[in-house]
């Protein structure tokens, strides 16, 4: 069948050569319309509960992830001038594009009670024009006396100070964040430089802001490096520019169709797929290698380059297919999770390998039948003395000295299930940077001065309308509720209607700081004014009043609790949570309210949790659906365990090398181990691919089956294999952690994979023969 078709490639090539061109341009022209993804909560399927339940908090209450904090220390903030610079800071930050609001010292206002009317009205406390040292000291004074802005805006112990700032939530979703956190970035370092101040940023939209740009600018980078270093690995070893850039013409066109694809299907670029183009370009580029030394194989062994191509699609057609069947696989068992980023991952990737098969199948033939036919130069490869001794080598291990392959083997394999046992599940929602990491460090700076940064958020349903405004029993629950979250080391100051109702009473006992506590029976009635301040148009005027506003629904029936904490990972995470939810059903009665804790905090623990035993599920589902495929392409279960225990032992001495060293189990690190099976697999079907072949040919002489078969594919195995380990070993220099480990992990797991289907396979199967055919 595969004579036949290589028979029809050539035959048809220039339609099939125009077909490929024509798709291309078509996928080209959508790949130039990718964009970068900026929402983090994909990670949950979206018919879960905690996703909806996100889903309907930010429909209610808006968006909880668009505050960006900006920090520093200082004792002399009040003098005049820092102060007068500070203010201006402030008021240039409210003009950049996409701010919404601005909280900060300079824009606290101060509620004060009429004496003739008897009501509130709310006034700056700073005035925004520059202002005398003597009148920053008397409004310092008020500003100091009003118990609602201390551990919010200001750490009295530390002298830390802090500024939010609201970010409009549909900005965010577009490209235009980008310039917009910039503009901040460069107006705060600015002020930071001019008063000699160290200046910190934080918050979830200059997280997600900068992460985003180091995948776009890295995933250029990744890809330029590996196109760069396959080019001069072929080049070596082929001695050819025309198979160097044929081969470099391949994986181009595959890069684009993954792209396009993901364009097509509807997705972004994520921290995920942004791996996919140069991972295309290092599974790629074995693909050319096979085709071209089968080619070059058969050329020098019948001199007529149009039988060597026919040869080289006959003999290396199934193999290829079935390598990159085993390889989507590996990649494509992530669609069948439960986690949205996981799905995309798994079927851009699945679905542009296999592209990529097709891609290898016409252009590498299409295009060879055009050029000169080889020179001596260009196959002296396939004769290299060195390699060649190395082969021998193997030879003599696998005839002579199995015991000690199987004695090692077993060492080994205890020292990774040891390792095992170490491994750690957790993550952080900075996981990925480096400790030395500016962001990383200012995130910190903002957990040790104010607890973090990171949003909670608690929503209390009475179930009735009027059931918060109306009911202060409720209101105290709510005190009481946060309370305990204040005494939560990890937790920042808790916001919610009771802090504005307390300062509303402070005001209206004329700003007296003891009476800052939930009003009484008898003060209720008189703040009742107070309790909807959407319809007060003097306070609405005003970011704090407005936020203030915000942790009541316009019915009155649900309140919110507002507050920001550590990253304090994905193990402690859910054990904080449990606490809160025992501390609220302890003070609302289950059967009358309903207690809902959500917020990125929320969605990140539960994205963490469903990507990670994404992990578990496509480990399994690759090794049963990658069985299947050997199963069926020899027949034979004695080949089936034959191929599996060699690539099972590389994932034990991975995993346990994890454990060894303190690499946790992570959303960025469950890529390894089904990927690395994929990849690795190839090797196995191409060496026994080869054996079952010149099985035939040697009257089923098992010994001298493995010996030719050695050096039939092992200088192949090797260059191949050399690539894919230098491919991956590229993303040992990107600025995130969790992709470093993929890509020396990656690696590590590619060299004991090539080691054991060198060593360890051909042992096996002599260990294993039986004089019959396969």
């Amino acid at each position: 069948m595969w004579i036949k078709i290589g028979r029809f490639i050539l035959n048809y090539r220039i339609p099939l050569l125009l077909l490929v061109a024509f798709a291309t341009l078509f996928m080209a022209y959508h790949a130039q319309k990718v964009q970068l993804s900026y929402e983090f909560s994909r990670a949950i399927p979206t018919d879960h509960p905690k996703y909806k339940a996100y889903q309907d908090f930010k429909t209610q209450f808006g968006e909880d992830g668009n505050l960006l904090v900006i920090g520093f220390e200082t004792n002399h903030l009040f003098e005049k001038h820092l102060f007068n610079n500070y203010n201006s800071f402030t008021q240039n930050i409210r003009k950049s594009e996409g701010v919404e609001d601005v909280v900060a010292i300079t824009t606290a206002i101060n509620l004060i009670k009429n004496q003739e009317t008897e009501k509130l009205t709310s006034a700056l406390i700073f005035r925004e024009s520059e202002m005398s040292q003597s009148e920053i000291d008397s409004c310092k004074n008020v500003f100091l006396n009003l118990p609602f802005y201390k551990n919010l805006l200001y750490n009295p112990e530390t002298k830390a100070w802090l500024t939010g700032i609201r970010i409009n939530k549909e900005l965010l979703q577009t490209s235009k964040r980008i310039d917009a956190v910039n503009a901040i970035s460069e107006l705060a370092n600015a002020f930071g430089k001019n008063n000699n101040l160290e200046i910190h940023l934080s918050g979830l939209p200059l997280i997600r802001t900068v992460i985003a740009k180091r995948i776009a600018d890295e995933m250029q980078w990744f890809l330029a490096a590996s196109v760069f270093l396959s080019a001069l690995i072929l080049l070596i070893f082929f001695r050819s520019f025309s198979a160097m850039l044929l081969s470099l013409l391949v994986v181009v066109i595959g890069v684009t169709f993954s792209l396009g694809t993901m364009v097509l299907l509807g997705y972004k670029i994520t921290l995920l797929t942004a791996l996919i183009p140069p991972l295309i370009v290092v599974i790629g580029i074995p693909n050319c290698i096979y085709f071209l030394n089968k080619f070059h194989t058969s050329f020098n062994e019948t001199g007529d380059k149009k039988q060597a191509l026919i040869t080289m699609i006959a003999r290396m057609g199934i193999v290829t297919l079935f390598c990159n069947i085993a390889a989507a696989i590996g990649f494509a068992v992530f669609a069948l999770t439960k986690s949205e980023i996981l799905k995309e991952f798994g079927v851009v990737a699945g679905i542009n390998i296999m592209i990529l098969f097709f891609i290898s199948l016409i252009l590498i033939p299409g295009i060879l039948s055009f050029l000169p036919t080889p020179k001596s130069r260009h196959t002296k490869y396939l004769d290299n003395p060195r390699l060649n001794r190395w082969l021998d080598r193997l030879e003599l291990w696998s005839l002579n000295h199995r015991k000690i392959i199987y004695s090692a083997t077993i060492v080994i394999v205890v020292f990774g299930i040891a390792g095992m046992f170490r491994l750690k599940n957790e993550a952080f929602i900075v996981d990925d940077l480096p400790k030395t990491d500016k962001i990383y460090t200012d995130l910190k700076f903002f957990e040790t001065h104010f607890s973090g940064v990171m949003p909670l958020e608690i929503i209390i349903d009475t179930k009735k309308k009027y059931g918060i405004s109306r009911n202060r029993k409720n209101l105290l629950r709510i005190d009481s509720l946060s309370q305990y979250l204040s005494e939560q080391p990890t937790i920042g100051k808790p916001l919610n209607i009771t802090e504005g109702l307390k300062f509303a009473k402070q005001a209206f006992f004329e700003g007296d700081s003891l009476q800052y506590t939930v009003p009484s029976e008898y003060d209720l009635p008189a703040l009742q004014p107070y309790l909807n301040f959407k319809k007060d148009t003097a306070v609405q005027s005003n970011s704090f009043s407005r936020l203030v506003s915000s942790f009541m629904d316009d019915e009155k029936q649900k309140a919110r609790i507002s507050v920001n904490m550590a990253d304090v990972g994905s193990h402690r995470l859910p054990l904080l949570l449990d606490s809160i939810q025992q501390r609220a059903d302890e003070l609302f009665d289950k059967n009358k309210y309903d207690i809902v804790l959500t917020g990125s905090s929320v969605t990140f623990v539960e994205g963490s949790r469903f990507i990670i035993n994404g992990l578990k599920e496509s480990v399994l589902w690759a090794f049963a659906l990658i069985s299947l495929c050997m199963l069926y392409l020899f027949r034979s279960g004695r080949i089936l365990l034959c191929s599996l225990i060699p690539n099972i032992i590389p994932l034990i001495i991975t995993a346990g090398v994890m454990g060894w060293m303190g690499v946790r189990i992570k959303p960025s690190t469950v890529l390894i181990f089904s990927v690395a099976l994929g990849i690795a697999i190839d090797i196995t079907i191409r060496f026994l691919i080869n054996y079952k072949q010149e099985l035939n040919k040697n009257n089923f002489e098992i010994k001298q089956t493995v010996i030719e078969t050695i050096h039939g594919t092992g200088i192949s195995i090797l260059y191949t294999s050399s690539v894919l380990i230098v491919g991956f070993a590229i993303f040992c220099f990107s600025s995130f952690v969790g992709t470093q480990s993929l890509g020396w992990l990656t690696s590590l797991t590619l060299i004991t994979a090539t080691i054991t289907n060198l060593v360890l396979l051909p042992a096996l199967l002599i260990s294993l023969s039986k004089p019959k055919k396969i």
